[in-house]
């Protein structure tokens, strides 16, 4: 009988060491593998048991790549950065949350000393570790460590799969600042993806009063109609200025749209988007594609564009994310399109690549 309690023993302390995880190796090689649980590095930081993690793009990218510009997957790396999850342990530090708290993660964490950071512009730091950013390791794993003010309590009406689209919400609220929308204004948005249509959501929320989504599929369209979008439009295979021509025509737009925002990197969606801007609006580089294309620089500079990327979030994006979801101003639960058991990842990847569904979540492997 003691040998066998003993064996219980170690089996319960080697538990605590593990920590079931999802890894790349190199393109289209991935593996489950214990890693060893996280210990808290600072009095500040917290430890949280990841519930639900959502794919992205730059993860399947990743995943069929390898890479991503210069972040090149050169070891094996943990995937996943869209997540929520449980606090099962606080530093001595820790005022902000406890045992307990469901909570969104935001998956960077920067220097807090470089120009960047001081000046509240966070998500430039040169030193950012960022979950599933070689060489950092991401979130499909059962326990994540973060410094606490990282972590965002969600409310007791907002669930765990709805904390785990926090983080890609967070990135249109970003980019919708970034293009500066009031109410009353137009808006056009390049791409229906997620992050697309969310941006629609978030330009609604700011009180846009027209807001045309722009892809090349009929279903997202239709979606994008029933979510936020007041108008839809499906480009041709023709030049950029005939589809902005007919853009604006059918959607009413005379002189051109306020802002327009890109949010999928395609080079035909970036030249339209050009020419579909009014004279002194604003255009918004959220989607990332090709590291250089054919751009219609002489339309930018005759009418006076102010032209901007968008990288990730910054400074009160993730809170004003969570206070969307909380209102109820924008509904993230709406793109959830399923949740896949945790061994299930590889075929939730396999998905997601051929364009199935929104956004596939997938639980934590101590999700029950």
């Amino acid at each position: 009988m003691y040998n066998l309690i003993l064996l219980h023993h170690r089996q319960s302390t080697n538990s605590l060491h593990q920590n079931l995880s999802f890894i790349l190796n190199k393109p289209f090689d991935v593996k489950f593998e214990q890693k060893p649980k996280p210990t808290l590095s600072s009095p500040h930081d917290v430890l949280v048991a990841v519930n639900y993690t959502g794919i992205c793009g730059s993860d399947v990218h990743y995943w069929v790549e390898g890479r991503i510009g210069d972040f090149i997957v050169e070891n094996p790396m943990v995937l996943g950065h869209e997540s929520s999850g449980t606090v099962t342990q606080v530093g001595d530090a820790v005022k902000s949350v406890k045992v307990g708290d469901r909570v969104a993660l935001e998956p960077g964490t920067p220097c807090r000393r470089c120009t960047p950071c001081l000046s509240g512009h966070y998500n430039l730091c040169d030193d950012m570790r960022f979950a599933a950013t070689p060489p950092y390791d991401g979130t499909l794993t059962g326990f994540w460590s973060s410094p606490e003010d990282f972590c965002y309590k969600l409310p007791d009406h907002v669930t765990l799969q709805e904390g785990a689209l926090v983080e890609p919400l967070a990135v249109a609220v970003h980019i919708v600042k970034q293009a500066e929308i009031k109410p009353g204004q137009t808006v056009v948005v390049m791409g229906a993806g997620p992050v697309g249509l969310l941006c629609c959501a978030v330009a609604k929320a700011y009180g846009a009063s027209k807001i045309v989504s722009v892809d090349i599929q009929a279903s997202r369209l239709e979606f994008a109609a029933k979510y936020a979008a007041t108008h839809t439009f499906t480009p041709e295979r023709v030049a950029a200025t005939e589809n902005a021509a007919r853009l604006l025509k059918e959607t009413g737009l005379v002189g051109g749209a306020d802002a327009v925002i890109d949010a999928s990197g395609a080079e035909p969606s970036i030249q339209t988007s050009i020419h579909v801007v009014r004279r002194g609006g604003i255009y918004v580089q959220g989607g990332m594609g090709k590291p250089d294309i054919n751009f219609p620089i002489m339309a930018l500079c005759t009418k006076e564009i102010t032209c901007k990327g968008s990288f990730r979030y910054g400074s009160g994006d993730y809170k004003l994310a969570v206070e969307f979801v909380a209102s109820g101003k924008v509904d993230v639960k709406a793109l959830i399109t399923g949740t896949v058991k945790f061994e299930d990842a590889e075929q939730a990847f396999k998905d997601v690549k051929e364009g199935k569904g929104i956004k596939v979540l997938i639980a934590g492997p101590n999700e029950k």
